[in-house]
């Protein structure tokens, strides 16, 4: 089976930038392991599946169950979940277009993020003013 979807994180990544995948992607994995940087682990699809999922109307199951299989790589690494009312994940999210325009905010910071997440977050943070 195809490889769509590349994870990186404590100090490991898969692919890199001569793969046919997201370079963008590719190069931040690098960056942040050659750094020492703590940064957090992530994955990115290829450009290829992206490209798969919109023509085939937006769907694509095996581009799908490999995102489900990172998030759940991530969830692994950091003792967190996804939508969990206990010690939920927020992922942030930043677009890889081609075409973007210059000083656009193209990020979606906290996905994740709902009224039972945040309540998770201010009690972790023992602070109610962090769902404000």
């Amino acid at each position: 089976m195809a490889k769509w979807v590349y994870t990186f994180g404590d100090g490991a990544r898969e692919g890199d930038s001569s793969c046919a995948i997201c370079w963008q992607g590719a190069n931040l994995a690098g960056n942040i392991n050659s750094s020492g940087f703590a940064g957090t682990p992530g994955f990115w699809p290829t450009t290829e599946a992206c490209n798969l999922y919109y023509a085939n109307d937006r769907s694509f199951r095996r581009l799908a169950e490999q995102a489900d299989a990172a998030l759940a790589h991530i969830a692994g690494m950091t003792g967190r979940n996804f939508g969990s009312a206990d010690r939920p994940l927020l992922v942030s999210v930043r677009s890889g277009a081609r075409a973007s325009m210059p000083g656009m905010m193209d990020t979606v910071l906290n996905l994740g993020l709902s009224g039972e997440t945040v309540e998770a977050l201010a009690r972790e943070a023992g602070d109610a003013r962090f769902r404000l």
